[in-house]
């Protein structure tokens, strides 16, 4: 009888070698892909648990957090008109009280209702791979998305440790880290300016143009796993260190245009695969045939949906009102994030075994209703 660990190695292997062509085959985005054979190779048997299995998918969703961050241009967003800035905060805040009212309405659990108006724009590098990216409604996208990512994550990050502490004098606490890491990093991000403004030349003995020694992968990998020391000694959540050390990477050294592209080869080749079938192989299956799972993930997808086309709305002014529409799709897969906190509530029981599947559930329905439908408005755009 072959030995767990190598049937679970060899599984992966085949499923991350595999799900690529699965997903031209059957027309569906690869994370929905490698979430549903997770789910299904699961129920088989070939995936069960193991503590190294955990311990690669927990770093490949680290990793797809630092990749989201590397996708931020800091500049772009400094530099974005003011109406633009102003409209996208707008589209978060009516995002927000929509998700409350339509929680309350139907008489949903807080955690649901929190991780509702979640934004994320992990899936948007997929967008900016088969779009444009100099696409107005997909630059629009990324402005709004990478305000509501940050605010996500920092919400995602006090939802954490509000989880394992409970709402007492040690969460201010907690939050009182929070607010002193960001504005150390707010600190740090002035000084390395000014730095690189005085010394220019420092940019390229860090990360040299001719460089036969990678060491811009090695720069990128020790911030990776420094902000994640960091985060790990004060206790907060990792995902929001790892999008810091990407989006630092992305603030300082933009100049090294081949260094995200290898950096996404090795997360969207290796680690983050493992992490979305890690997601699969938590989900029974079996859990479909239960009452309630499925009509509830849809109407989790549809308050969703409709709440972010509604609060598009605000953005119609900027381009066009079918701008705004494709922009509310874009920002209809928050995959990553619903998982996390998904997984944050179950592990400390604040949402039922029913709840998790729901959610886990709805973040893959949201990508298959979103990602078809910017396919068809960006046709009629053309």
């Amino acid at each position: 009888m072959i030995p767990n660990s190598t049937t679970i190695i060899l599984t992966l292997s085949l499923l991350i070698w595999l799900s690529p062509f699965i997903s031209k085959l059957i027309r569906m985005p690869i994370p929905p892909v490698e979430i549903i054979l997770g789910s299904l190779f699961a129920y088989f048997g070939f995936i069960y648990d193991n503590p190294y299995f955990d311990l690669v998918a927990q770093t490949g969703f680290l990793y797809l957090m630092f990749l989201a961050g590397m996708e931020v241009d800091l500049k772009q967003l400094i530099n974005s008109p003011r109406v633009i800035i102003h409209k996208s905060l707008l589209f978060l805040f009516i995002l927000s009280i929509l998700a409350m009212i339509s929680g309350w309405m139907f008489e949903l659990n807080n955690i649901i209702i929190i991780s509702m108006p979640l934004i994320s724009i992990g899936l948007l590098a997929t967008l900016n791979k088969t779009y444009n990216k100099d696409t107005k409604w997909l630059k629009l996208a990324f402005t709004t998305g990478i305000l509501g990512e940050v605010a996500s994550i920092t919400a995602l990050t006090i939802f954490d440790a509000a989880s394992k502490t409970g709402f007492n004098l040690h969460l201010l606490l907690e939050v009182s880290y929070l607010l002193g890491f960001i504005i150390g990093v707010f600190i740090l991000y002035k000084l390395l300016k000014l730095l690189f403004w005085w010394f220019p030349e420092l940019k390229n003995t860090l990360i040299p143009k001719i460089d036969t020694a990678n060491q811009d992968i090695r720069l990128a990998m020790a911030l990776f796993f420094i902000f994640i020391a960091i985060m790990l000694s004060l206790k907060l959540e990792l995902a929001l260190g790892s999008f810091i050390a990407g989006m630092s990477i992305s603030a300082f050294f933009h100049h090294q245009k081949d260094l995200e592209e290898k950096m996404s080869s090795l997360g969207f080749g290796f680690l983050v695969p493992i992490f979305f079938i890690h997601v699969g192989s938590s989900f029974d299956i079996k859990s479909l045939l239960a009452e309630g799972v499925v009509s509830g993930a849809l109407t989790i997808t549809a308050i969703m949906i409709v709440i972010r086309i509604i609060s598009a709305f605000v953005l119609r002014s900027i381009y066009t009102p079918k701008d705004a529409l494709l922009t509310a799709f874009a920002l209809s897969m928050p995959l990553t994030l619903l998982i996390a906190v998904a997984t944050i509530g179950d592990e400390a029981e604040l949402i039922t075994h029913l709840e998790y599947y729901q959610l886990v559930l709805a973040s893959i329905f949201e990508v298959l209703i979103a990602m078809p439908m910017i396919k068809i408005l960006h046709k009629q755009n053309r």
